[in-house]
């Protein structure tokens, strides 16, 4: 099957005027106008295959300034809208309307609207020959609808027709995970508002009560206990609640005792995939390699059901999809010196990409879920050799198997790892003597050295290869603060690339492979919405002080194997370039509380805390 992507223009190119807030940034945007036309129309076939194709549609408003619209065209041929996002869209016959959602009504003169759909189609896909805006004709009157653009597609075989989409996920070692924000998919919000863009904007963060009681019966830990975290439903039995504790309807009936008149999100990591977890053995799971239809069955149906329930539907639901699973395929399942044979045989089987998939169809039915697909760290896919087909796979995943772009809210990065957020005190293009800071055995020829300048490039490659333009970001900042007393305070010292680098980073770990119970760290930034250009939130997914693994083995019923990069005094592998793991010792298993890591991570936070 082939896939071709092209753009046809009938007007000019704007983008979304959406609501947001600075809760817990606005996206760009842009207009065009074509002189006199009362209202322009952008109509673009952003992708199409066999059976469907995915569209984006910009309208820009040249008359009076309107507080709600209407778009109305009539397909030429067997066009059926099947979903759609950022308007309220309905098909009677070939005529279709699209009207404005509650947050995007106001449109001013000369303002820009965007919103875009998924259809199939058989035959031809002619593009409509008319639009009209309140009745009025668009693109008339010396509307010279002229644009260029378009996205680029990209997508590796095995397509099988349906909608488009995006997912990715993955992250080196321990309990990983992670939550991003964007905007796609129609529906309302709940009873409280239509669908948000960043769905962490204007809104608290849900604080899960089981794990603030453990923080505050920390010495100290009442100063971090009130901040949000997300709840890892990391096997089935979580789902009801494990020993007596809380289930996801616990959690969901406390998030709505939080919520009170204002928003709020929940953050739930969805991590259960057959054979979890390929590359570490702290975090398997319970699943075999071969029990794709007990995830769907048993974990992803019951978890959908439940987050369908309509009490819930006022509740913003921030999804984090599967840690660890597609970058495992792209750098862990390919013979090199990284892979292992549980890579290659969830590669072999397609029982990741199956399980994705299918997390993304079901749960981004549901108009309150927001779904955040784990993208790994800088230091994992930083090379341009791993960030390219790693790309590719998230579009491959989430344009197969029932998958579409409007089920992707957006990624996560750096779920439950310690890569910085920014490093202050040297940047990827610094040169010393000649040499580039890239050939430092440090930063090893990537291409950053810090999450955030990771997590906007990757979005903007993202949106090339055909995800959604309002993507979002999620940056994990758990454990990535790095303060205390080794944090350096300037750049380094000239004599080396090395030491210029060593000096300057405040990323203290042994290296940057090394993912398991860092010794050193502190606690990042606190939870924050939409803190630079793309980036929809800082988070905590990975609760502080729950550990990543055992430092030695300990029998268990979870799953959960006994990883050497947990262990202090192991020499490393080849992912790690052969260094000590940087683990502390006397770790318990992964999730479970770890004392002495709370206390060092409040000691070494940044900012401080007070």
């Amino acid at each position: 099957m082939s896939r071709t992507t092209h753009t046809t223009l009938l007007v000019a190119l704007g983008l979304l005027a959406g609501a947001s807030g600075t809760a817990f940034a606005a996206l760009p945007s842009g207009s065009a106008s074509a002189a006199a036309a009362p209202c322009v129309v952008d109509y673009k076939i952003q992708s199409q295959w066999d059976t469907g194709f995915t569209a984006a549609v910009t309208l820009t408003n040249n008359g009076a300034a309107k507080s709600s619209w209407a778009l109305k065209w009539t397909f030429g041929g067997t066009q059926k809208v099947t979903s759609g996002w950022s308007a309220k869209i309905t098909q009677s016959g070939t005529a279709v309307t699209a009207a404005n959602e509650s947050y995007n009504g106001t449109l001013a003169t000369g303002g820009t609207v965007s919103f875009g759909f998924n259809g199939s189609y058989s035959g031809t896909n002619s593009v409509p020959a008319t639009f009209t805006l309140d009745g009025v004709t668009c693109n008339v009157d010396g509307g010279t609808g002229g644009s260029t653009g378009g996205s680029t597609g990209g997508s590796t075989g095995g397509d099988t027709g349906g909608s488009t989409g995006g997912s990715t996920g993955g992250s080196t070692g321990g309990d990983t995970g992670g939550s991003t924000g964007g905007s796609t998919g129609g529906g309302g919000d709940g009873g409280t508002g239509s669908r948000a863009d960043n769905p962490y904007a204007g809104a608290k963060g849900y604080v899960n009560p089981e794990w603030s009681a453990k923080a505050a019966a920390e010495p100290g830990g009442s100063r971090v206990a009130n901040q949000p975290t997300a709840v890892w439903l990391d096997r089935i039995a979580a789902i009801n609640g494990v020993n007596g504790g809380m289930g996801l309807r616990a959690h969901l009936d406390e998030a709505l005792k939080q919520k009170g008149s204002g928003e709020l999100v929940v953050q739930l990591v969805i991590y259960d995939l057959p054979g979890r977890d390929c590359s570490a053995l702290a975090s398997n799971g319970e699943l075999g390699p071969n029990d794709i239809d007990k995830y769907k069955t048993q974990y992803i149906d019951p978890i959908a059901s439940i987050l369908s329930d309509a009490k819930y539907a006022g509740l913003r639901i921030a999804t984090v999809i599967e840690p660890d699973s597609l970058p495992n395929l792209v750098t862990n399942a390919g013979g090199t010196a990284g892979s292992t044979d549980a890579c290659a045989t969830m590669k072999s089987n397609g029982n990741y990409e199956k399980g994705v998939s299918y997390a993304l169809d079901k749960l981004g039915a549901i108009p309150n879920v927001y779904n955040y697909i784990d993208a790994g760290h800088h230091a994992w896919l930083g090379w341009d050799s791993n960030l390219g087909p790693t790309v590719q796979e998230f579009y491959k995943v989430a344009t197969t198997n029932g998958a579409s772009p409007s089920d992707v809210t957006g990624f996560i990065v750096n779920t439950a790892n310690y890569g910085a957020t920014k490093e202050p005190y040297f940047k990827v293009t610094d040169s010393v003597n000649g040499q580039t800071v890239r050939q430092s055995k440090w930063v090893d020829w990537n291409q950053y050295v810090d999450e955030q300048s990771f997590a906007q490039a990757l979005r903007d490659k993202l949106v090339s290869a055909g995800f959604n333009s309002n993507l979002g970001m999620l940056i994990d900042t758990s454990r990535n603060g790095w303060g205390g007393s080794a944090r350096p305070t300037k750049s380094g010292p000239l004599t080396s690339v090395d030491d210029y680098v060593n000096g300057s980073r405040i990323d203290r770990r042994v290296h940057a492979g090394n993912w398991c119970n860092q010794n050193g760290a502190g606690l990042g930034e606190r939870p924050t919405a939409a803190p630079a250009a793309g980036i929809d939130a800082y988070v905590w997914i990975k609760p502080p002080g729950e550990s990543d693994g055992a430092s030695s083995a300990i029998d268990n019923d979870e799953g959960k194997g006994f990883d050497r990069m947990c262990d202090p005094t192991y020499g490393g592998n080849a992912r790690n370039g052969n260094n000590p793991s940087g683990a502390l010792p006397n770790a318990p298993l992964a999730g479970h509380w770890f004392s002495t890591q709370f206390q060092q991570l409040m000691q070494n936070a940044y900012p401080p805390l007070s």
